[in-house]
């Protein structure tokens, strides 16, 4: 199966781009993207053969996530089933036969780590969601059949130094604080495979998020940011995890994998 993931940064701008150029090249099974910046609703996407799944945020044109999947899910969820977490349309997870898939657009911890408690909160909210629907426990109560997690979006933090061009004056600021990077260890530690590190474990200058500002793309200054996890128990079944930098349209690049479910 193929993957795809995408910070569109609006999808109404990226509509005006390139976004069904750029959709029907991947030909993915599933398409997951983060920041539509929508409601539910206001835009109509025309994509044939796939089912669509939206989450919007209360505050209009902010966050939002969506997922199109050729599989119709036996189940979706919208939210950690946390009231205070689940306004603003962070989360669109999706089961089928042999696994979950959940697409997450991470809290931004904002300049001066003014947020980082709420992003704390999350982080260990959506860590206990994840393993949850391993372990067949959903939010609501209900049980579910235990089943492997593929993870993807935008987690808002640069894991290593390896992940961001300059980590040595960006140390302590939002998206490289030793507490985000703590939390994404912990998840890590919870049993999830960061797919990128996993087949590229020592490649450099692979970014998926450049600042709009100081030309930061046309000179690779940037963060990767975006990332594929999947549960331990499917670390062998990953065959490519790819950074397609080389698709603009965003100040974020989609990011993929490809697996063997059977």
């Amino acid at each position: 199966m193929r993957f795809v993931s995408w910070n569109v940064n609006g999808i109404r701008a990226v509509l005006k781009k390139n976004f069904l150029e750029v959709f029907d090249a991947f030909d993915a099974d599933i398409f997951a993207i983060q920041e539509t910046k929508c409601q539910v609703g206001q835009v109509e996407l025309d994509l044939p053969g796939y089912h669509q799944y939206w989450s919007a945020a209360e505050k209009k044109g902010y966050s939002g996530t969506a997922v199109f999947t050729r599989e119709e899910p036996m189940r979706v969820l919208h939210g950690l089933g946390n009231e205070y977490l689940d306004t603003e349309g962070r989360i669109v997870a999706c089961e089928f036969p042999q696994f979950w898939f959940v697409n997450v657009y991470t809290p931004n911890s904002q300049n001066e780590l003014a947020r980082i408690d709420h992003r704390m909160e999350w982080d260990d909210a959506f860590r206990d969601f994840c393993k949850g629907l391993e372990a067949g426990i959903l939010p609501s109560g209900e049980v579910s059949e235990p089943k492997p997690v593929v993870m993807c979006g935008d987690f808002n933090v640069a894991h290593q130094e390896i992940d961001l061009k300059n980590p040595g004056p960006n140390r302590g600021a939002s998206g490289f604080s030793d507490e985000e990077r703590g939390k994404f260890t912990d998840l890590l530690d919870a049993g999830f495979t960061d797919t990128f590190r996993l087949l590229h474990p020592d490649e450099t200058g692979r970014y998926s998020w450049w600042s709009y500002r100081f030309r930061a793309r046309s000179t690779n200054a940037g963060w990767r940011i975006d990332y594929f996890l999947v549960s331990d128990a499917l670390r062998d079944a990953v065959v490519a995890a790819s950074i397609y930098d080389d698709v603009e349209g965003s100040d974020h690049c989609p990011v993929g994998l490809d697996v063997e479910i059977g």
